[in-house]
C-alpha cells in the first residue's frame, strides 16, 4: 500500500508540472520569436562588420554577404589602434570589479552582524543611495575629482563607483543564508573575523560573487558618462569612448583625419568590444542565476 500511495503522488506531481501539448506549442512559439528578435539585430551587426566598405553602406539590414572581408577589422586594429583602448577598458574594469568585489563583500558582512549599532539604519541609507539617479550627481563628482586631480587618470576612473549598493545588498542577503552556528563555531575555537569571512562565509558565497562580478564588469566595461566626463587625453581612452566616435559622423571625422569611417568599421568595433562580455558570461552563467534568484527573494 505504501509503494502505491508515493507512486500516486508521484504521478500527480508529474502531471501538474507538466504543460499539455496546446501551452507547449505557445511556450515554442514565444521562445522561438524571442530567440529571432534577440539574434537578427546582432547576426546584421556581425554580417556587416564582416562585408566591404561598399556593401556596408546599404541601408537595408543585411543578413547574408555579398562580398565577404574583414577591412573593417584589418582598420580599427591597424588604423585606429584599437588595442590600446581595449587593454585601456579591459584594466580598468578588471582592477575596479576585484576592488568592488572585495569592499562590497567586507561591507555586507558587516551588515549581518548582530551586535552593529544602528545596523537598520544603515541598511536604509544604503538601499537610500540606489534610489538616486546617478545623472544629478554628474557635475559634483567631475568637481571632486578635479579637485582630487584625479581627471584624466585611470585612477579616477576606478575609484568612481567603486562602491555599490546594490553588491553590498546582494552580499548581504548572501550571507544571511550562511548557517550562523558556522560562524559561532569559528569563534568559539579562537577564529578572527577575517579568518571567518575568507574561510568559511566567501567561499560558500561564489554565486553571489560571481552574479556581482558579472553585472558590475559589464556595467564598468560598457561605462560611458565617468570617462567621457573625465577623460580629455584621447591615450586614456576606453573602448566606449571609441565606440562613440565610429557611430558619430562629426567626432570620426575629426578623429581619423578626414576619412570616412563606414558602416563596417563601426560594426567590427562594436564586434570586438562584446567578445569580453561574452567570455566572462561564459564563466559566470553557472552561478549568475543562482545568485540573482537568492539576492532577490532573501530576505
Amino acid at each position: 500500500m505504501g509503494k502505491i500511495i508515493v507512486h500516486s503522488t508521484t504521478k500527480v506531481n508529474r502531471t501538474q508540472n507538466t504543460l499539455n501539448f496546446p501551452q507547449r506549442i505557445i511556450v515554442h512559439v514565444i521562445l522561438f520569436f524571442s530567440f529571432i528578435i534577440m539574434v537578427f539585430p546582432l547576426w546584421n551587426v556581425f554580417v556587416v562588420s564582416t562585408s566591404t566598405a561598399l556593401d556596408s553602406s546599404s541601408s537595408s539590414i543585411k543578413l547574408f554577404w555579398t562580398n565577404f572581408s574583414v577591412e573593417g577589422y584589418d582598420y580599427i586594429f591597424s588604423q585606429l589602434n584599437l588595442w590600446r583602448y581595449f587593454f585601456n577598458s579591459l584594466y580598468v574594469s578588471i582592477v575596479s570589479v576585484i576592488a568592488q568585489v572585495i569592499l562590497c563583500s567586507l561591507a555586507g558582512y558587516v551588515l549581518i552582524q548582530r551586535d552593529l549599532p544602528g545596523r537598520k539604519i544603515i541598511t536604509s541609507f544604503i538601499l537610500l543611495t540606489m534610489m538616486i539617479p546617478g545623472d544629478i550627481t554628474l557635475i559634483s563628482i567631475y568637481q571632486l575629482n578635479r579637485q582630487l586631480n584625479l581627471t584624466n587618470t585611470f585612477t579616477g576612473l576606478i575609484v568612481n563607483g567603486i562602491i555599490s549598493g546594490f553588491a553590498i545588498m546582494l552580499m548581504r542577503n548572501y550571507f544571511l543564508s550562511v548557517p550562523l552556528s558556522l560562524g559561532e563555531s569559528a569563534r568559539i575555537e579562537g577564529a578572527s573575523e577575517y579568518r571567518i569571512f575568507f574561510r568559511i562565509y566567501l567561499p560558500l558565497s561564489l554565486p553571489g560573487l560571481s552574479t556581482v562580478f558579472f553585472l558590475e564588469f559589464v556595467n564598468r566595461w560598457n561605462s560611458l558618462m565617468i570617462p567621457a566626463m573625465l577623460l580629455t587625453d584621447s591615450k586614456k581612452f576606453t573602448l566606449p569612448l571609441i565606440l562613440r566616435t565610429l557611430v558619430s559622423p562629426e567626432a570620426a571625422s575629426g578623429m581619423s583625419g578626414g576619412t570616412i569611417i563606414t558602416e563596417n568599421i563601426a560594426m567590427a568595433g562594436v564586434i570586438v568590444s562584446t567578445i569580453p562580455l561574452v567570455i566572462v558570461y561564459i564563466f559566470a552563467q553557472r552561478f549568475l542565476l543562482a545568485g540573482m534568484t537568492l539576492g532577490a527573494i532573501k530576505e
